[in-house]
């Protein structure tokens, strides 16, 4: 606890720097400018709401991989409203673009005992359930002095999160009092249940992976799908999710295979984790010759016909690009980031391949590799010349997506494991 109160003197004497910092950040992405007041607990909420279900999805991925849970839970708990926050506007506008109406979206106060004892007072949450590996140790106190249960699900904790916890006492010590202040953790896998197990939490049980249970978007699989029927012939390699320094050499890599299958070189569509890097990841790709295409601009035969690379600068229609793509190049695997989500695309039967750095997802690497629904590659110039393989064989194509498909739906089931430990805690 001594630490805590560290922590949270030195969180409020950091806060005028916080504050500078997050206009700053506004400059480039202006939600982070907007709705400013909830990040302190001020702004929102319904008094007259009671047993809320609170959830909180840090950005863009968790907002994704909580959407079966927020669906099981709502027939579950069929009577309680919801509320779901988040840290980032790209994670607060795809929550907002997916959810239902009545879920209340909104940014997670700062970690100070204040901010958070005046969104419960607002809120007034049955529980918490957080999102993967985010570990706010007032948040938590905040839940324990007013008896709200919270469950960390879908949890994992990386081989390096690990030591980055363990190598400091403070730090070891802030993740042993927030770990225990979790009424229930639910791992993805027997590695992460041991590791969140060493850094001080007690009641953990390996549930699996609820990304397995991707809830397919019709309207958006036919969206990619109408998009494909514009050029039916012409192969296309999907970049999805990548980052900071991942765009450039993928496209020089693109760039540097001079014979492709077929007669025409294959669409390159880039999907930026964040959209905000849009107009800086279309100046990268022009200066190296090829022609850009926004998606926002609109998708027809005459313009694809004349697009080298299509760059997907919307929100929430990731399952069209991987509809409209033959093989997914996964980002965050080519910086030491460790990769972006690779189960969306196998749930749609798609081939992918990733770089080195997957340790964010190490148990779906491994697995997806042994169902050969997906490559490992070292670098930038192999993910493109994996890719041109790919696209030059007909038949090893069209295994790897019915293996991708198979691999995504053979893994299942975690989402109604989680809701069913919810319940026999709060009962």
């Amino acid at each position: 606890m001594m630490w805590r109160y560290l922590y949270t003197l030195l969180f409020h004497l950091l806060l005028p720097a916080v504050i500078v910092r997050l206009w700053w950040r506004g400059g480039s992405e202006r939600g982070y400018r907007q709705n400013i007041g909830e990040r302190f607990g001020l702004a929102g909420g319904n008094e007259a709401k009671q047993d809320v279900i609170w959830i909180h999805a840090v950005s863009v991925g968790e907002v994704r991989a909580a959407l079966p849970l927020i669906g099981k839970l709502r027939k579950t708990f069929a009577d309680r409203p919801m509320v779901l926050t988040c840290m980032t506007p790209t994670g607060r506008r795809t929550a907002r673009s997916l959810l239902p109406d009545d879920v209340d979206v909104r940014y997670l106060p700062y970690d100070l005992p204040w901010a958070h004892a005046l969104f419960i007072t607002r809120h007034q949450p049955a529980m918490l359930i957080v999102m993967e590996t985010e570990l706010w140790p007032n948040a938590l106190a905040a839940c324990r002095h007013r008896q709200v249960p919270a469950f960390l699900v879908n949890a994992r904790m990386s081989e390096k999160s690990q030591r980055g916890y363990l190598k400091y006492l403070p730090g070891r010590a802030l993740a042993r009092e927030a770990l225990r202040g979790f009424t229930a953790v639910m791992a993805q896998s027997a590695d992460d249940a041991a590791r969140l197990t060493t850094l001080g939490a007690t009641e953990v049980m390996v549930v699996g992976n609820v990304k397995f249970d991707v809830i397919p978007d019709d309207a958006a699989i036919a969206l990619g799908k109408s998009w494909r029927a514009q050029s039916p012939n012409r192969k296309v390699i999907l970049l999805a999710s990548t980052r900071d320094q991942e765009e450039l050499p993928l496209v020089k890599a693109f760039l540097h295979i001079s014979t492709w299958p077929g007669a025409t070189r294959p669409l390159l569509v880039v999907v930026p984790r964040h959209p905000s890097r849009c107009d800086l990841v279309q100046q990268q790709i022009q200066h190296t010759g090829l022609s850009v295409r926004r998606r926002s601009a609109g998708i027809d035969a005459t313009s694809l016909a004349k697009t080298d690379v299509l760059l997907g600068d919307s929100m929430g229609e990731m399952q069209a690009f991987y509809a409209l793509c033959d093989v997914a190049i996964i980002g965050g695997s080519f910086q030491a980031l460790g990769g972006q989500n690779l189960i969306e695309a196998t749930a749609l039967g798609k081939p992918v391949i990733m770089g080195p750095s997957t340790f964010n997802f190490s148990e779906a690497v491994t697995l997806a590799r042994a169902a050969d629904a997906m490559q490992s590659v070292a670098d930038a110039d192999g993910a493109m010349e994996a890719a041109r393989v790919l696209l030059g064989d007909a038949g090893r194509l069209a295994a790897m997506g019915a293996n991708a498909r198979a691999f995504a739906g053979a893994h299942g089931g975690a989402t109604a494991r989680t809701v069913a430990q919810i319940q026999a805690k709060i009962n």
